[in-house]
């Protein structure tokens, strides 16, 4: 009897998951059919159009996937990915897609940490931005446009072609797209002196639900908001940024001072902590916590590494330093002039010397698994605290973790938290990005990495923000909440949406309800409309 039950219901799973295959196989054909049908140039079409049957389609995949945690078989993959190479075909894109039930996901440079840029539960088409680079700088008008698809490190080298003088206050990965840097805010190490990419941000073009290309005046100022630091893959397709540049010295200065925890690292963290958001806005100074082997006897200890871009010469800053950090010893070879296009590089761990070049290159110097965490601190961690962190990085899986923190003050501290999505201004010490690599394939390596970050956030509870504890978009991290697969509710999506928003979240909702009624541009951590969940409650 029971080997009959078995195999009865080995038939209806074979039954279920042949029909499941031959709908999506079905959607897929019509689909691409769809596309043919719509496009005023099938052939140029069919030129950026990948599906599993190309021998390109895996490459393309692979290509800007930068965590190797989603690049196993059992991940998700795009029915079809499509690289468009001119603004015309996207419209079509969704036009098909909302016709026959295909998700979008929209990938400029595949940082997403958590993948949502190009991996999807549902039946989905990947629209790679990858071919959207052409930058514009205007000298003149101290401006740029920027299209989605470019990286910072080619925008960074398209200003340094045109200017000494001018810079950007975005991020230090030179791989990392615009198209979801800018969109979820945007951290540089400029922040103390002008904020972030996204407040930055003059104008936009994007492609809305409907197929309309629209820009800041046409979208309107609302919308115009949403998207610098709401993330835009809530409310459609960004094509293009248009930003201010900014001013930046001749040269600047760096340094990276390393201190273990025998070299007093304990106290100087501590410090750190007190007078960091406090400097003048042209010093900018973090910390970057790992554990190393020690120099002395080659034990493993923890190192603290002072990590800093100071936009003024070398006199002014060990001046500054001694006035108001002289515990952390920095000395005049500890400091470096350099362009701030060279400091780019030394930020990005380039050896000096190295050929701006390297800023054009897509690829990732390496990839590893990883997972990562966000945090706000807003009183000085105690000592005890901090040691209790150290303790954690002791254990196995802390062998290649990190604990970097960004300093407040400035800037961050002027502009208002409603100005932009992106809440989290004065009030906050510092910003934490908890961060766990490894190298080993398979679920067990994963899981055992990720409980340790886990745990990690756990410790830090009592140190960090709260009511929310609050977290940042562009660190994506699906365990501070997810949305129901489909449509969501609001009650269900403000888990997530208030730690990345708070109470920006109910603005970003209304705009959302405006543009996107029907929650066509969706993912695990989307702004949803209000009419979905109104509806479901039967209102």
């Amino acid at each position: 009897m029971k080997s009959q039950s078995s195999s009865g219901l080995s038939f209806v799973l074979v039954l279920l998951f042949s029909s499941s295959w031959a709908a999506s196989a079905q959607n897929h054909e019509e689909f691409l059919q769809c596309l043919s049908l719509h496009s005023q140039n099938s052939n140029s079409f069919s030129q950026v159009i990948y599906t599993p049957n190309n021998s390109s389609y895996l490459p393309i995949l692979q290509f800007s996937i930068q965590n190797l945690r989603f690049t196993s078989s059992n991940t998700p993959k795009p029915t079809v990915i499509v690289t468009p190479s001119h603004e015309s075909q996207i419209p079509t894109v969704i036009k098909c897609s909302r016709t026959h039930g295909m998700q979008i996901r929209v990938r400029s440079g595949g940082h997403d940490y958590e993948g949502l840029s190009y991996v999807s539960e549902l039946p989905f088409v990947i629209l790679d931005m990858v071919i959207f680079k052409s930058i514009t700088v205007d000298t003149e008008t101290r401006t740029a446009w920027v299209q989605s698809g470019s990286t910072i490190g080619e925008l960074y080298y398209r200003i340094a072609e045109k200017s000494k003088v001018l810079g950007f206050p975005a991020g230090v990965c030179p791989t990392v797209g615009v198209g979801g840097h800018f969109s979820g805010g945007g951290y540089g190490l400029m922040l103390r002196k002008y904020g972030l990419a996204a407040d930055n941000i003059i104008d936009a073009r994007l492609i809305n639900v409907n197929g309309e290309i629209l820009d800041r005046k046409s979208m309107g100022e609302d919308l115009f908001w949403a998207i610098r630091g709401g993330g835009g893959a809530s409310f459609g397709v960004i094509l293009e940024w248009k930003i201010k540049l900014l001013s930046v010295p001749l040269d600047v200065t760096v340094f990276t001072v390393d201190k273990t925890l025998e070299q007093n690292a304990t106290n100087l963290v501590h410090k750190w902590q007190s007078v960091a958001s406090k400097f003048p806005e042209d010093l900018f100074i973090r910390i970057i916590i790992r554990r190393v082997n020690s120099t002395r006897d080659g034990k493993e200890t923890i190192q603290a590494s002072f990590n800093s871009l100071f936009l003024g010469g070398q006199d002014r800053l060990l001046s500054l330093m001694q006035k108001s950090f002289p515990e952390l010893g920095l000395a005049k070879e500890d400091c470096t002039k350099m362009s701030w296009i060279e400091s780019v590089l030394y930020f990005a761990g380039f050896p000096r010397g190295e050929s701006l070049e390297v800023l054009l290159d897509r690829t990732p110097l390496v990839r590893l698994y990883f997972k990562a965490k966000s945090d706000y601190v807003k009183e000085p961690i105690s000592k005890n605290g901090l040691e209790g962190i150290w303790r954690m990085f002791y254990e196995d899986e802390a062998e290649a973790a990190e604990m970097i923190l960004s300093p407040y003050g400035g800037k961050m501290d002027e502009i208002s938290e409603y100005a932009i999505p992106f809440p989290h201004r004065a009030g906050n010490l510092y910003k934490i990005q908890h961060l766990v690599y490894w190298e080993e394939e398979g679920e067990v390596a994963a899981e055992r990495h990720i409980s340790w970050i886990r745990r990690l956030y756990s410790y830090m509870a009592p140190y960090v923000s709260k009511f929310p504890r609050a977290a940042y978009i562009n660190y994506r991290d699906l365990d501070v909440g997810v949305n129901n697969q489909g449509n969501t509710s609001y009650a269900q999506a403000s888990i997530w949406g208030i730690k990345y928003f708070k109470n920006n979240f109910n603005r970003l909702v209304r705009v959302k309800t405006m543009v996107d009624p029907g929650n066509f541009f969706r993912n695990e951590q989307s702004i949803p409309p209000i009419s979905l969940w109104r509806k479901k409650k039967g209102d």
